[in-house]
């Protein structure tokens, strides 16, 4: 082995450098575990303090919901930084003087946070305006892109919406252009019956409103007498019967499936045959 190189191996301080390698590792495991800590910590402190005191207020179950996640949304972010920061502090990094040296201003348009900014501008917006709450369904729109689901989370920077088939999606806030909210007010159930385009109309009049005399009263969820419209002509020529309720949200789905079976069974026992089936519009 050249001498120099024995010169120069013999230079080095292996104890120091172990030493300072095994002090980092350690103080990275004791950070890590002060994190682990304090995010069970933080989602505590929201569901036993935060969470009971929204409860106090006047605010609706799904407000008290969205503000719960948006708050621990917040604090997570935080927690994030820090621990990223304190991250790049042990490991020797001149954080401090990076930010310093490039400007806040070009890191933060490097790390790809305009876009970052947007969806905290738009999640501000959707959120002061109450578009949307945990728990609402909604349909969601931008262009030919349209995601439908219940609001399983509302944040300052994404929403997460769950479709019916159970999939998550998590949708940055900038890119929600229209919010189509089913959730805030009374909805309406439109039931078409196919019929014969001879059938006997007053007869198929009083079959309907027998089963509105003798079925609403058992189903609370109808917020007023239903309307029938009467005989009907679809486009492709289909004649039909149709009738709208109006329900709470939430119940469209679970009274259209009620009463077109009710007419149906009405209907039938009427003497009154369906032509094929048809599906309505909820």
């Amino acid at each position: 082995m050249p001498k120099f190189i024995t010169n120069y191996w013999s230079q080095i301080d292996v104890d120091a450098i172990l030493s300072v390698i095994f002090s980092k590792l350690v103080s990275l495991v004791l950070l890590f575990l002060a994190f682990y800590i304090s995010r069970k910590c933080l989602h505590l402190i929201v569901k036993k303090i935060i969470q009971p005191s929204l409860k106090l207020s006047s605010r609706e179950v799904s407000r008290q919901k969205t503000l719960s996640r948006l708050i621990e949304n917040m604090l997570s972010y935080a927690l994030y930084f820090f621990f990223l920061y304190l991250t790049l502090t042990i490991l020797g990094l001149p954080v401090s003087s990076l930010l310093a040296g490039a400007g806040i201003a070009g890191v933060a348009i490097g790390l790809g946070a305009q876009g970052f900014l947007t969806d905290l501008v738009n999640g501000f917006f959707i959120l002061l305006e109450r578009q949307l709450d945990v728990g609402d369904f909604v349909h969601l729109t931008n262009g030919a892109i349209k995601v439908s689901g219940k609001v399983s989370s509302v944040g300052i920077r994404t929403t997460q919406v769950r479709g019916t088939d159970g999939t998550l999606h998590f949708i940055p806030n900038r890119n929600i252009l229209v919010v189509s909210n089913q959730s805030r007010g009374d909805m309406r159930v439109q039931v078409d019956l196919p019929l014969a385009s001879t059938v006997d109309l007053e007869k198929v009049y009083k079959v309907i409103e027998g089963v509105h005399d003798r079925e609403l009263a058992n189903y609370p969820a109808v917020t007023e007498k239903p309307v029938i419209l009467g005989p009907q002509t679809s486009a492709t020529g289909q004649f039909s019967f149709r009738i709208n309720i109006f329900v709470e949200n939430g119940q469209q789905i679970t009274t259209y499936h009620t009463f077109y079976r009710l007419y149906q069974e009405a209907l039938l026992e009427a003497g009154i045959e369906f032509v094929r089936p048809l599906y309505g519009s909820v």
